[in-house]
Parts: C-alpha cells; structure tokens; sequence
C-alpha cells in the first residue's frame, strides 16, 4: 500500500503489523518509522514511533554532508532527491531493523527466529560475500 509495509509475523494470528513513514513539520518530510500492532475487529492495538535521528539511520550521511543538527534535513529524507537514486540514499537501516525485531518480540514471540531460520537455510544464502572486483588505480587510454 504505497509507503506502508503489512505484515503477518505468524501465520494464522488475527494480528498484523503495519510499518509506515513518520511525517515531520516540513512537507513531503519524513523523520522515521511507525510500527503499529493491527486487530481485524478492535483496530489498532498498540504503536510506537522509531526516530531515524534515535537510531543513526542518516548519521553517516549527515556527518559527510556536514548537514547541521539543527536543519531540517538532518536525520530525514524528503521526496527530493538526486534523480535515479531512492530517497533514503545513504541510510544505516541496523538499528531501526533491530527497534523493530524488539518490538515485534513482544507480539509475535518467535516470529524473527523462524524468519531467521528459515532465510538462513535458503537456497541462495551466502556464508561469505562475494570477491570483490580488483580496480587499478592508473587510467588505461
């Protein structure tokens, strides 16, 4: 649904959840995420707001762009962006995956370690990265 990811962490359980963008005081600004527990028949249950500031998503980004605290660009991103790049360009996703692997924990008890499992014995898993290619470091005419 747009920006909105819906989930159902355990197969067969009435609830869901349900992660979206976290707008800020600035249009078409987006400053986090919001994970929200979801009952087909009493709504939403429980929510929480996950501040990209909070969890270091932009914080590489912001520090080699040397982008102020204070703006309103720090620890954000808005729908302008370099053409052909995501908006979310330079984000550290880590400690917003793990916020949410938290939060789902309490709901949905066992729900990351059978997800976890089950990627881990995928096919296409991989126990070590791939060779990277060797660059020369001289221009060839």
């Amino acid at each position: 649904m747009g920006n909105t990811y819906y989930a159902t962490p355990i197969k067969g359980a009435p609830l869901r959840l349900r992660i979206d963008f976290t707008k800020t005081i600035y249009a078409d600004t987006y400053g986090g995420l919001r994970a929200a527990l979801l009952h087909p028949d009493n709504g939403e249950t429980d929510a929480v707001a996950l501040s990209f500031v909070d969890h270091g998503t932009f914080h590489r980004r912001d520090e080699a762009l040397n982008t102020p605290r204070q703006s309103e660009k720090y620890g954000t991103f808005s729908r302008y962006h370099r053409p052909g790049k995501p908006p979310w360009e330079g984000a550290v996703t880590t400690g917003l995956r793990d916020a949410i692997e938290q939060y789902s924990n309490v709901w949905f008890p066992g729900a990351w370690k059978a997800h976890t499992a089950a990627r881990s014995a995928s096919p296409i898993s991989r126990t070590a990265l791939p060779p990277q290619p060797i660059r020369s470091s001289g221009r060839t005419p």
